[in-house]
């Protein structure tokens, strides 16, 4: 008797993984689109990683991430602005900014654009001590 109850309980089991996994691998392609985790042909991805002047966690740093995002994430180019903390001990900057751009068009506009260069201007260039770029697109 126990030994069908396994194998009712193994087969219940089974049908209902077999049935979910078609929503599983949905919703993870769903959201893979979404968070723009996956570029697209002409897409770009603008990574900048950066220390800055002021000590790790404080008010002033957290001040300027968070005016960083507030005002890059709120031009028309940009799409999924996020903002990080370097976790790696393989490099030792503290911050990354990260974004994605439809096109090198919008990339172009995003670098030209007013607010853009009002902040590289009056935050960036006094705010940050070093950084590194890189801008990634599919091959």
């Amino acid at each position: 008797m126990e030994r069908r109850k396994f194998f009712t309980r193994l087969g219940i089991a089974t049908l209902a993984t077999c049935t979910t996994m078609p929503l599983i691998s949905n919703n993870i392609k769903a959201m893979e689109n979404s968070t723009g985790s996956v570029l697209k042909n002409k897409e770009i991805q603008h990574m900048v990683i950066f220390d800055l002047r002021h000590e790790k966690g404080s008010a002033l740093a957290e001040k300027f991430l968070t005016d960083g995002q507030q005002i890059l994430s709120h031009l028309s180019a940009v799409q999924n602005f996020q903002v990080f903390n370097q976790v790696s001990l393989k490099n030792d900057y503290s911050y990354g900014f990260s974004m994605i751009f439809a096109d090198r068009k919008a990339y172009e506009t995003y670098n030209s654009h007013p607010n853009h260069l009002a902040f590289v201007e009056t935050r960036w260039k006094t705010e940050v001590t070093r950084f590194l770029e890189i801008d990634f697109k599919p091959i």
